[in-house]
C-alpha cells in the first residue's frame, strides 16, 4: 500500500479513541434497557387489553321482510273462495309475454311450489309467486274488483313503467 504509492480504496480503523468506545457501549447498554422496557411496557399494555372484555356487538334488528306480494281482505276472500275445493290446490302467480306492452299477470293452479318459487301467506291464504315474475311482481298488490261487466283480480304494481291503454299488459 505504502510502496505503490497508490491510494487505498478503504481505511481500517484499528484504533478507537478509549473515550469515543465507552460512549457507543453506554449508549447501545441504554437503547437495550430502553427497548426493554418499552417492549414490557407494551406487552403488559396488550395483555390488559386482551383481558378486558370485548365489547358486544349492537344486535342487529330484523325488520319484518315485506311480503312480496299485497293481498287486500276482498282479495284474501275471493282467493279463499277458490282454495276451498275438495282438492285444495295452490294458486301461483305470474307472467306471461302477451299484448302490446310486453307482459300479463297470469294466475294458475299448482300442486306445489316449484323450487326458487315464493309464497306468501296473509290471513290464512297462501300464494305462490313464480320466480321468474319474482321482480316484476314484487311489492305489488293485489285486490278483486267487480263491476257491472265483469269481477277481476287487478294488481297495483309500483314497477310498471308503461301500461298498454286497454290496461292488460304492462313493461317494468
Amino acid at each position: 500500500m505504502g510502496d505503490t504509492g497508490q491510494t487505498p480504496d478503504f481505511v481500517t480503523l484499528s484504533v478507537i479513541s478509549p473515550t469515543l468506545e465507552a460512549a457507543v457501549a453506554a449508549s447501545h447498554r441504554t437503547d437495550t434497557r430502553d427497548l426493554h422496557r418499552k417492549s414490557h411496557t407494551i406487552n403488559t399494555a396488550s395483555e390488559q387489553e386482551a383481558q378486558k372484555p370485548k365489547p358486544i356487538p349492537p344486535k342487529r334488528k330484523f325488520r319484518p321482510r315485506k311480503a312480496a306480494l299485497k293481498l287486500t281482505p276482498k282479495a284474501v276472500d275471493q282467493l279463499r273462495q277458490l282454495l276451498n275445493q275438495p282438492e285444495p290446490k295452490l294458486i301461483k302467480v305470474g307472467v306471461r309475454n302477451r299484448g302490446c306492452s310486453g307482459l300479463a299477470y297470469h294466475l294458475e293452479y299448482v300442486d306445489k311450489p316449484a323450487a326458487f318459487d315464493e309464497e306468501v301467506e296473509q290471513d290464512g291464504v297462501k300464494v305462490v309467486i313464480d320466480s321468474k315474475a319474482l321482480f316484476s311482481i314484487i311489492g305489488s298488490e293485489m285486490d278483486w274488483i267487480e263491476d257491472k261487466l265483469n269481477e277481476r283480480f287487478i294488481f297495483r304494481n309500483p314497477n310498471i313503467k308503461e301500461e298498454c291503454g286497454c290496461g292488460e299488459s304492462f313493461m317494468v
